[in-house]
């Protein structure tokens, strides 16, 4: 297992790619889901440079906050509500330019100014949560990071 992230790249795609092998070492042989989640989301947060990373759980008809990095976080957000539970409402990714244009968009942090939502499904194809990644620059989110950020979320399942 890795000590630290090592990333050199300069573009997006790059820096994916370096991310990517490093993060399923740290998952390698790790069947804690929660452990899991945490390296995931501080190996994104620090080796992509996002504003907050986060998972929210299904728990009780609501999402819950789960493992983080970044700034203090909603705790509770109801279906169909803001990015994440409309993303899981609809069962898809959402990419969100600017938050301030997306209806019913639940600020958490005002640095926040744009977003990606992705479903995380369990092993048996059930949603359980979603992924949230926040950026303090607008309109940061695109085709490669949905790409990526599957790519990722597909090795949670694997160990």
């Amino acid at each position: 297992m890795a000590e630290e992230l090592n990333i050199t790249a300069t573009t997006k795609e790059e820096k994916y790619l370096q991310l990517i092998p490093q993060i399923k070492s740290l998952l390698h042989g790790e069947t804690n889901e929660i452990a899991n989640m945490a390296n995931i989301c501080s190996a994104l947060k620090y080796g992509m440079n996002f504003l907050w990373v986060g998972f929210y759980l299904v728990k009780n008809n609501e999402l819950v906050l789960g493992p983080f990095q970044g700034p203090v976080a909603c705790t509770r957000i109801a279906k169909g509500k803001g990015v994440c539970g409309k993303s899981w409402e609809k069962n898809e990714v959402l990419i969100v330019e600017d938050v301030n244009n997306f209806p019913g968009h639940i600020s958490c942090s005002s640095l926040s100014l744009s977003e990606i939502v992705i479903p995380v499904y369990n092993s048996t194809g059930t949603i359980t949560g979603v992924l949230d990644v926040d950026s303090d620059e607008l309109a940061s989110f695109d085709s490669i990071d949905e790409k990526y950020l599957k790519m990722i979320l597909s090795e949670l399942f694997l160990n």
